[in-house]
């Protein structure tokens, strides 16, 4: 057995055990490139640590430490009561709401988990409060998710696109998010009129009055689900159901449900402390709007940037620091670089041109590109997205620089095979809408999150294909 072989079959069982077992991927990365490297390669110590991704690294923790303290500091809250006060008591645009907070929050760097993590006890208790269907909310917040990880300073698009510079492959950072915003948002327009939003269409909250967002009056704004949110603020899940302010919408759950449905939903609002944009919020908004300005049009480094605001946002607003280092993204910092450390090995090892030798074998390239495409879809609906985004690409590098299928295409439709299945609920967003779901409801939705992870991995490979590989192979 070749030494290229059995590197491709410690990789096998690095996915396998970390699937199966409470094993980080991350770590059995690093062990896995330790032993292949002391008995197969012979490779020193300097040598397995020279295929560690510093660059990588420094953009992980950045992006992801000033999530932190954009968190910490209020800033996420704010973004979330502003957005949900802007739907002004549209039962039908509060899904909608809930896909663009979760897309922003992972466009500004939030890790996947994490943003569904903080939108998903949001979302689902709207639902329960308006009668929507959790299937749909659920699909909106994980797509929303996905829909935003490929922006530049986002973690998926951060790996996708230094996984390709890397490996000196031509790319398109902006062309990647459009195409993967765009793609998500498509695919969750079929997915609100398949799950029932066409009912949801003109109804509105009873109790909302246009001019501010308030509840009804003494008749009927006690403290039933049907009334909007003070100030855009979140529903009151301790408040018992009052007697008026019924929802248009026939059936729908009343508030005290929520609080069985989301113990974990994220702080809200009251109406005597709403929150304001005040001036460490301010500052937070104006250093995410000054790093997207910053990667995109004068090609600064992501890492250094996202650092560099942390220390302003540090020096003024000591408070928004405070254990914001803690709640780091480590778990993928640790995975991400472990997986490329390996694959570093791997291309050391001769690996990767191994792998691309046999897919360019293939008599039919573009054969050969869905089939690439098809794996990631179907292994990320079972594992992790960052893993899969940091192993695929350069396992495709020797295909690509064959040249007769276009890279730019087809690092795009893998990005997105990958990612659009992560409602799966075997996959962290999937399982997050799931255990956010009425109980009585948990196994429906488990369900049908099974049946649509399977269906768009097998569908979604298909479409990206054929939108992005075949035009540029022509």
């Amino acid at each position: 057995m070749s030494d290229q072989v059995i590197s491709i079959i410690a990789l096998v069982l690095v996915f396998a055990i970390a699937t199966f077992s409470a094993v980080h991927l991350g770590v059995l990365a690093l062990v896995a490139a330790f032993i292949v490297g002391a008995t197969v390669a012979d490779e020193s110590t300097d040598d397995l640590f020279g295929g560690f991704p510093g660059d990588l690294f420094v953009v992980l923790v950045g992006v992801t430490l000033l999530f932190a303290i954009a968190k910490n500091n209020g800033t996420v809250d704010w973004l979330v009561n502003a957005a949900v006060k802007a739907v002004r008591g549209r039962i039908a645009l509060i899904p909608w709401v809930m896909f663009l907070v979760t897309a922003v929050l992972t466009a500004v760097g939030a890790v996947t988990p994490a943003a569904v993590g903080i939108v998903a006890p949001i979302g689902l208790g709207f639902a329960a409060a308006y009668g929507i269907s959790p299937v749909l909310m659920g699909l909106l917040i994980a797509n929303g998710a996905s829909a935003g990880g490929f922006s530049p300073i986002g973690v998926f698009g951060s790996i996708t696109n230094n996984v390709v510079e890397r490996n000196d492959l031509p790319g398109n950072p902006t062309l990647l998010f459009t195409a993967s915003f765009l793609f998500n948002v498509a695919l969750c327009v079929i997915v609100f009129f398949a799950f029932g939003g066409r009912q949801l269409l003109g109804q509105r909250a009873e109790t909302y009055k246009d001019g501010d967002g308030d509840g009804g009056d003494g008749d009927g704004g006690g403290g039933d689900a049907g009334g909007a949110c003070p100030d855009g603020a979140l529903p009151d899940t301790a408040a018992p159901p009052g007697p008026g302010g019924q929802l248009v919408q026939a059936g729908a759950t009343p508030r005290h449900a929520l609080a069985a449905t989301a113990a974990t939903t994220a702080t809200p609002t009251t109406r005597e402390e709403p929150l304001r944009l005040d001036g460490p919020r301010t500052l937070t908004l104006l250093g995410l709007l000054s790093l997207v300005a910053g990667a995109l049009f004068f090609d600064l480094d992501v890492g250094l940037m996202a650092l560099t605001i942390t220390v302003v946002l540090s020096l003024v607003s000591p408070k928004s620091v405070t254990g914001a280092v803690d709640r780091c993204a480590w778990s993928t910092v640790l995975l991400v670089c472990g997986i490329v450390t390996y694959v570093s090995q791997m291309e050391r090892m001769g690996t990767i041109d191994y792998l691309g030798k046999q897919v360019a074998s293939i008599q039919a390239p573009l054969v050969g590109a869905l089939l690439i495409c098809l794996i990631g879809a179907l292994v990320s609906a079972f594992a992790s997205t960052t893993g899969m985004l940091g192993a695929l690409i350069p396992l495709a590098v020797p295909f690509l620089l064959a040249g007769e299928v276009g890279a730019v295409g087809l690092i795009t439709a893998l990005a997105i095979s990958s990612s659009v299945v992560d409602a799966s609920p075997f996959s962290t967003s999937g399982a997050l809408v799931t255990a956010n779901t009425p109980a009585d409801q948990r196994d429906f939705v488990f369900r049908r999150l099974m049946a649509w992870g399977l269906g768009i991995s097998l569908v979604g490979p298909l479409v990206t294909w054929g939108l992005f590989v075949v035009p540029s192979s022509l």
